[in-house]
């Protein structure tokens, strides 16, 4: 059996993709940090460009691109020292209210067990003297604690600190090279593709542009949402706390996990001699439920998930199948990646009708 020669190339292309799929997954925790500063890089190049051409040629780029990037550095340390006021507020929360929570857990629990025949008892003063010890301590004893936990967990904290570092030396070099790597990718298309290679990133360059500003929308709402629910039932942290969970959605799952634990926190502190534990669950459960519904159902698939083309069900499995292969980093190269797909499958979907139509 003879093969033609667009199915030796069709062939070819098949096995380069396999193993240039084989290879990412392979290398995936060494291109972190690359992949991160490409995105990052993808999406910041136009504000680059933007304040390059407002100097008109009087200042080098590198002013351009430092300026871009310090000024996005000091929003990714906004959102995240938005955690300090709630912390601030927490931890002399924390140091006057469980005791209380441990002493109400005990008087609740003992006489709920109890009409079930089981004899149950906390020890609530050795608990008091535990949770107080880490409480109290004061910030030297905290430090200590925290080099032990790097030590022990020494690759993890050494990834991270190295990431830190390596992501925005990465993005600079992209920044200022941005527009010469994508010449130079050029150069390894062949002329006669040229046109349909423009045509296709072009549209994908729109779509994935869609997609950027629709995730700008839901991270936006989503602050807006959490932070006037919050404060409906009172909690004095709704601002700092319905923020952080909002622009932390832009890490699916991840963002909204970390929203509903510092909430759920804040709110058992603060409603625990007032209004009772009760009062923190139903604030969580009626803001975070509805917020996870309306993003879920909504927001992502109306504003992020029609914007690319994606259905519903699409976006869904797109966050999970990239999940499982990638890691982190595939969570959040999900939608913009399959953002591309879905260009690649248009098209490819169009030539096979028209030459089936041409063919009949």
């Amino acid at each position: 059996m003879q093969f033609t020669s667009t199915q030796k190339r069709a062939t070819a292309w098949g096995l380069i993709a396999v193993f240039s799929a084989f290879a990412l997954w392979l290398l995936a925790p060494v291109l972190t940090p690359f992949v991160v500063a490409a995105i990052l890089a993808y999406a910041l190049t136009p504000l680059v460009d933007w304040l390059d051409r407002l100097g008109r040629g009087r200042l080098p780029r590198m002013v351009a691109v430092v300026v871009i990037e310090l000024v996005f550095i000091l929003v990714v340390l906004g959102v995240m020292l938005l955690i300090v006021p709630i912390l601030a507020k927490e931890l002399p929360l924390m140091r006057e209210q469980v005791p209380v929570l441990l002493d109400g857990l005990n008087a609740s629990l003992k006489p709920f067990l109890a009409q079930f025949g089981l004899n149950f008892s906390l020890d609530v003063a050795s608990l008091k003297a535990f949770v107080m010890k880490y409480l109290s301590a004061n910030l030297e004893d905290a430090f200590g604690s925290v080099m032990t936990s790097l030590k022990l967990g020494g690759s993890v904290a050494f990834a991270i600190l190295g990431n830190a570092i390596l992501i925005p030396v990465a993005l600079f070099y992209l920044l200022m090279d941005w527009n010469r790597f994508v010449a130079q990718v050029l150069e390894f298309v062949p002329p006669r593709l040229r046109t349909a290679y423009d045509s296709f990133s072009g549209e994908a360059d729109a779509v994935l542009g869609q997609y950027l500003r629709g995730q700008l929308l839901v991270m936006l709402a989503l602050s807006l949402f959490y932070s006037a629910g919050l404060a409906l039932f009172g909690l004095d942290l709704a601002l700092p706390i319905g923020i952080f969970t909002g622009l932390a959605i832009f890490v699916p799952y991840v963002g909204f996990g970390l929203g509903l634990i510092l909430a759920t926190l804040a709110g058992f502190l603060e409603f625990a001699v007032t209004a009772g534990p009760a009062k923190a669950l139903i604030m969580v459960a009626v803001v975070y439920g509805l917020g996870q519904l309306i993003e879920s159902l909504f927001l992502t698939p109306r504003l992020v998930g029609e914007r690319i083309g994606l259905h519903p069900l699409a976006v869904i499995f797109a966050l999970l199948a990239f999940g499982q292969l990638f890691g982190f980093v595939g969570v959040l190269i999900a939608l913009p990646a399959s953002a591309v797909l879905l260009v690649a499958m248009r098209r490819a979907r169009a030539r096979y009708l028209c030459s089936k139509l041409y063919q009949g």
